[in-house]
């Protein structure tokens, strides 16, 4: 008998919806490659569009709804011209984070063809010099934790709070040194301890954690110099742990030295549940017009098969993960964000063939 996974999917705003398809198609064609688990869809209206027609981009119904999934997939959510009064924009994707407690931002960073890269020397065969790291960003505290606190009107300035507790360093902590022994065991603190009294207690917590791993090597390294060595030695780096807003910065600098946003794919991992989506926004210029990366979204599938943790779905994972480099190679294959012409669906249309169920 199957194993049955109910998946929420959520395909949210601007060019969530296009490459959410193209990593369910993809998914269909595993689900077919595994003959022992299904999967289940269930699609939810969240986000900016959401908002425009209930006044809620995530409605409590919905949450509850989401919270019985057995995982959730997310394409992208918010618009910049929809706003909330104090001029932010809506922020769903956060409030999911924390209202399911995903405390584990996991950003995998990897570069698959040289020709992607503004860096040069990164990719080509025979270099050995390759782009694979993992950014481990702590997603429920730090600079982002007050973003939603009373303030009050007619002062003439503004205040946000990096707040940092010992539960939530101890628990991102570990979870970066746990999969720092799967990898290449070598785990970095990047932080502004030098500054900033919260980042020197952030440090301390790590430290301490790391005597528990005592097989994989630790260093620090300050956020500022951190945007410096990723440009400079990007190949040096295997797990890197940070606070949210520095993790946000910093996911976005690791994917544009490996072709874009399109090609980062994430997840946002609590005890209990998993969301998976690509790194990228909603992207409104491009809507509709079939150019978008679906890559990231693809790769976002395999993450959450692997957080199943099922034998037919570890497989499926290695499945997707596998076609993505053999249709990366071919520097044909390049969607519009890489200088190429291959459209949304002609992407997913390439991994979905590429897919190869033989050991």
């Amino acid at each position: 008998m199957s194993q049955h996974f109910s998946i929420a999917v959520l395909g949210g705003d601007g060019i969530g919806p296009e490459v959410v398809a193209e990593g369910i198609k993809v998914l269909r064609a595993v689900e077919a490659a595994l003959p022992g688990v299904r999967f289940d869809l269930m699609e939810h209206s969240v986000g900016a569009g959401e908002f425009l027609r209930s006044g809620d981009p995530l409605p409590e119904a919905t949450l509850g709804r989401i919270r019985e999934s057995d995982a959730i997939l997310l394409g992208a959510m918010g618009l910049p011209d929809v706003r909330r009064p104090n001029g932010v924009e809506l922020t769903p994707q956060i409030d999911l984070r924390e209202k399911l407690d995903l405390y584990n931002g996991v950003r995998p960073i990897r570069l698959y063809h040289a020709s992607h890269s503004p860096l040069h020397g990164y990719g080509t065969v025979g270099s050995g010099r390759r782009i694979d790291f993992v950014i481990v960003r702590e997603n429920c505290e730090g600079l982002f934790s007050g973003r939603l606190a009373p303030r009050p009107s007619g002062r003439d300035f503004e205040t946000d709070t990096m707040r940092i507790t010992r539960r939530g360093a101890e628990r991102i902590c570990r979870a970066a040194f746990r999969l720092a022994e799967k990898r290449r065991r070598k785990c970095t603190l990047v932080d502004k301890a030098n500054v900033l009294p919260s980042m020197a207690f952030f440090r301390t917590v790590f430290d301490s954690v790391a005597r528990e791993f005592p097989a994989v090597a630790t260093e620090h390294v300050y956020i500022d110099a951190m945007a410096l060595f990723l440009v400079q030695r990007p190949d040096s780096f295997d797990v890197m742990v940070t606070e949210n807003m520095f993790g946000d910065i910093l996911s976005d600098l690791g994917a544009g030295i490996v072709g874009g946003m399109g090609m980062a794919p994430s997840a946002d991992l609590g005890e209990k549940h998993g969301v998976f989506q690509p790194a990228h926004g909603t992207a409104p210029a491009l809507a509709g017009k079939g150019i978008a990366n679906p890559i990231a979204t693809i790769l976002s599938v395999a993450m959450m098969l692997e957080w199943f943790g099922h034998p037919e779905t570890v497989r499926g994972a290695n499945l997707i993960e596998r076609a993505v480099e053999r249709v990366l190679a071919d520097p044909a294959h390049r969607t519009a964000d890489l200088g190429g012409n291959v459209s949304t669906a002609q992407m997913g249309d390439l991994v979905r063939a590429n897919l190869d169920p033989r050991p």
